[in-house]
């Protein structure tokens, strides 16, 4: 069986190709496909860790989420981690080859090809349709030559395009042509439709436009995608926080949840569950001033544990945050975090930067070492003891760090681990500090666990005073999102001519 395949593109980077893609893995899953997704080659730090231990790109486990099918390295190839202006960590199916720089990457290139044609096929063997996304855009001309991501995999897919616009940052019309006009001739005979995504407002008014855009490129419509509010589907990179920016304060009665937006923050969509729940207010910041009134200060992953750890001193968030802990505000440091509120980072072998150590907060009993494994691995675990982010039943997530986490002077796990990639384990997460108010712990994922979530929450509403809400708090239930993305689809794309891109 070689599976059908359809390609998501787009005229920009942050149009919203990801998450067309996932909209349809669910649509044509409720049309009985069985669908996966596919991007040969993601540039991310919000990342995802598969059943079997591999690395991939966190877009496409939500996608596989939404075609439920189980995620596999197959699905992301080659995911690219940002560790400066110029270099990456390079995962190629699920594990770490290096730190390359542009030019060795590019070096690289031939044989990668190979990569994702071998892992487009094992796809394409064992599924009905895969949903294909590209990055940023198609008209790249100074990448052309060594793409691999866009008009590349369309050609070795054989795959019909869908080029998506986003109307909500302004230019889409000239954003469409100006694409069309720099695709050679084969490509752009490959764009099978425009998709108009973001729109605000009465449709009617762009009827024009879609008009002059038909007549002028000789390519449909497909339809025009409304802007979705409050969607609780996880955001593929630190892109999506820009539109975060100048988020209010928390009102009377309201908890305030305050990230601190570090330079190289990873897997921030972490604590995207809070950020739908009812009575909470979470603000990813970048001033000490913003941590005053906050009822939790949270410091997330990053991919250069030391560098942030220094812009964070540099900013006077460090001595805010030590501050904070001193007269007894609750902070919780997740991985790259966990690691900053330790006291020492050592990196004898320059694994993530030329720093060989750096000093940490030293406001929990740890001392980080990097070394050149990676850990990659889907654990369970629960709560060493109690503490503020204590609760009953397992807790689920995921782990993702080069440094190895040791506690020093008998200090107290956050979370006893007791599996690990599926195979029983005894180990322990994390420290929480002597007097409980910082926690740190090496799990992502943890609020995607409701009781978490509700123990940190009416932890946090006790300290004020009040009492607990009665919420259901259903925020992680994403199939409910899925569904509405595949209903956005059918009711604002031309689904008969979607349906016969793909042979239905």
């Amino acid at each position: 069986m070689t599976a059908r395949t359809i390609m998501v593109q787009g005229t920009a980077s942050s149009v919203g190709k990801s998450i067309v893609a996932t909209a349809l893995c669910r649509y044509f899953r409720q049309a009985g496909l069985d669908v996966a997704p596919f991007k040969s080659q993601n540039m991310a730090l919000n990342a995802f860790v598969t059943p079997d231990g591999g690395e991939i790109g966190r877009a496409q486990a939500v996608q596989a989420e939404a075609a439920r099918v189980v995620p596999t390295v197959d699905m992301n190839p080659i995911l690219l981690k940002p560790e400066g202006d110029s270099r990456s960590q390079v995962v190629v199916l699920g594990k770490p080859i290096g730190s390359l720089g542009a030019v060795e990457y590019h070096a690289r290139k031939p044989e990668l090809r190979d990569v994702v044609r071998g892992a487009l096929a094992r796809l394409r063997a064992s599924h009905d349709l895969i949903v294909i996304e590209g990055a940023g855009s198609p008209a790249e001309i100074n990448l052309k030559d060594r793409d691999l991501v866009n008009m590349f995999v369309a050609k070795i897919a054989d795959a019909p395009v869908l080029l998506v616009g986003d109307i909500d940052r302004g230019g889409v019309f000239a954003a469409f042509v100006g694409t069309m006009e720099l695709l050679e001739p084969d490509e752009r005979s490959r764009v099978a439709g425009f998709v108009i995504n973001k729109f605000r407002g009465d449709v009617r008014l762009l009827d024009s436009g879609l008009r002059f855009l038909e007549e002028r490129t000789g390519v449909p419509v497909l339809g025009v995608l409304p802007y979705v509010p409050k969607l609780r589907v996880a955001d593929e990179d630190s892109l999506a926080l820009d539109d975060r920016r100048g988020r209010a304060r928390a009102r009377e009665g309201e908890l305030e949840i305050a990230v601190v937006r570090l330079p190289r923050i990873s897997n921030y969509d972490d604590f995207q569950p809070l950020e739908h729940e009812p009575g909470v207010v979470v603000r990813f910041v970048e001033r000490a001033a913003d941590l005053e009134r906050a009822d939790l200060v949270v410091l997330p992953g990053t991919k250069t544990t030391c560098a942030d750890l220094a812009w964070l001193r540099e900013s006077g968030l460090a001595g805010a945050i030590v501050a904070r802990a001193a007269s007894g505000g609750r902070v919780l440091g997740v991985c790259g975090g966990c690691q900053m509120l330790g006291r020492t980072i050592e990196d004898p072998d320059g694994v993530e930067s030329d720093l060989r150590s750096a000093e940490g907060l030293a406001l929990l009993p740890l001392r980080v070492r990097f070394g050149r494994d990676k850990r990659t691995a889907q654990v369970r675990a629960r709560a060493a003891e109690v503490h503020w982010l204590s609760s009953d039943g397992d807790v689920l997530g995921y782990e993702i760090h080069m440094g190895l986490v040791e506690r020093l002077d008998g200090a107290r796990g956050a979370f006893a681990l007791h599996e690990r990639n599926g195979a029983p384990v005894d180990d322990v997460d994390g420290a929480v500090s002597p007097d409980g108010c910082v926690v740190g712990t090496m799990i992502h994922g943890l609020f995607e666990n409701p009781h978490v979530r509700r123990a940190l929450l009416a932890g946090l509403r006790r300290a004020r005073g009040w009492g607990e809400l009665a919420t259901t708090s259903h925020v992680a239930n994403e199939t409910d999102e899925y569904d509405r993305l595949a209903e956005v689809v059918r009711a604002n794309i031309r689904t008969d001519l979607l349906n016969r891109m793909v042979g239905l």
